[in-house]
């Protein structure tokens, strides 16, 4: 009767989840003003611009999309995981992959998603190499480095995984 009873509570408690979500979608919106506004400084002073400058815009722009990506699949997909069953059929027009991402799946997508951004933050960095530190540009190289095996070995363990969650014949 008790082991019921906390069971019962424990599985209610996955709606206290729900604040968190609605905080990233916070973090949405505030992504979305920034990306207005660089997108905005963009358009009006392009002309004025070199060639490396547009594409530092363009990178920033593109980092903001990434991350707010990011935020979207951790929303859809932690909610769906982790909070409560979203019928897909029920939502026209909805993709039915934003569900239909298991956690292992989350966590590479996640990591690549990390890579991808600490990707275009070292080369924005080395785009601007002479307004950065060796020590800025050696730290950002070895935590880009860190991230790429950190994904690495997270897919290699997954596909592992995979292999040994097969039935064999």
């Amino acid at each position: 009767m008790i082991a019921a009873s906390i069971a019962r509570i424990l599985f209610a408690a996955r709606w206290l989840l729900i604040p968190f979500y609605v905080a990233l979608v916070v973090a949405l919106l505030a992504l979305l003003g920034q990306d207005a506004e660089k997108a905005y400084a963009l358009a009006i002073g392009f002309w004025k611009m070199g060639g490396d400058d547009v594409i530092l815009a363009a990178l920033a722009l593109v980092d903001i999309t990434l991350t707010a990506s990011l935020l979207v699949l951790v929303i859809f997909s932690g909610y769906a995981n982790f909070v409560a069953e979203i019928d897909i059929d029920a939502q026209r027009g909805w993709p039915s992959w934003l569900v239909g991402i298991d956690f292992s799946e989350l966590k590479l997508k996640l990591l690549a998603s990390i890579v991808a951004i600490a990707g275009i933050k070292l080369l924005e960095a080395f785009m601007d190499v002479e307004h950065e530190s060796d020590r800025n540009l050696a730290w950002q190289a070895g935590l880009f480095g860190a991230f790429v095996i950190g994904l690495l070995l997270v897919s290699i363990a997954d596909a592992v995984a995979r292999h040994f969650d097969r039935p064999h014949a």
